[in-house]
């Protein structure tokens, strides 16, 4: 499974990239405008910075206009992969995109059946929210399961992206399903190193380190 960060904070994605085991990056309007910072700085470092998949999100609602923006962020990096919602005119940009080379992350997505369109349309990744589903009283992770499966039936290439990640065993659930990435705020992959066995071990190892004689 590849890991992305869900954030638009700098500081964060390089600590995730120190670490060596982050993949990529997604953003959405929501993440940068918390950063108040400009898009254009916060986008240029990002890709100057992670060399893998970063999702960029178009702010267009119209076919127009996200054909528009993705062409012109497709320009800014080899990396980039231009994030889409998954309205008809959303589906329609991202069958567009496929058909000029352009790499597609569907986003918004909350149900296998809105994931199947964005197959057909060639999305190069599918975004189903977990958290958010989940949040409604419904089973985010039954989704991530119908989507990989339905994809295996018939051959997609398009990758599940399980969005919306709240905590580990969201992580551990949608890799036992076989999403081929997890996004996650950095709060999310920290929490991933921790165990409290780890801790007592450790604690443990460097007390009795300190009974071995130096001489």
């Amino acid at each position: 499974m590849k890991f992305f960060i869900d954030t638009a904070d700098i500081d964060q994605i390089r600590q995730a990239h120190a670490w060596g085991i982050l993949d990529g990056v997604t953003t959405n309007p929501s993440l940068v405008a918390k950063t108040g910072r400009t898009w254009q700085e916060v986008k240029r470092e990002i890709l100057d910075l992670v060399k893998g998949p970063v999702s960029l999100e178009v702010t267009a609602i119209d076919y127009e206009g996200m054909m528009t923006q993705a062409r012109a962020l497709a320009t800014e990096g080899e990396q980039v992969v231009v994030k889409i919602p998954l309205t008809r005119a959303g589906i329609a940009a991202c069958r567009q995109c496929t058909l000029e080379g352009i790499k597609t992350n569907v986003t918004l997505c909350f149900s296998a059946t809105q994931a199947l369109l964005a197959a057909k349309a060639g999305a190069t990744y599918i975004s189903p929210f977990i958290g958010r589903v989940d949040d409604i009283s419904n089973e985010g992770m039954s989704i991530v399961e119908d989507i990989v499966r339905i994809y295996e039936n018939y051959g997609f290439e398009t990758q599940v992206l399980a969005a919306s990640v709240r905590h580990p065993q969201h992580v551990l659930e949608a890799a036992r399903l076989g999403a081929h990435v997890a996004t996650m705020p950095f709060g999310v992959i920290d929490k991933l190193f921790n165990h409290p066995l780890t801790d007592i071990g450790l604690a443990k190892f460097m007390a009795d380190w300190e009974k071995v004689p130096s001489k």
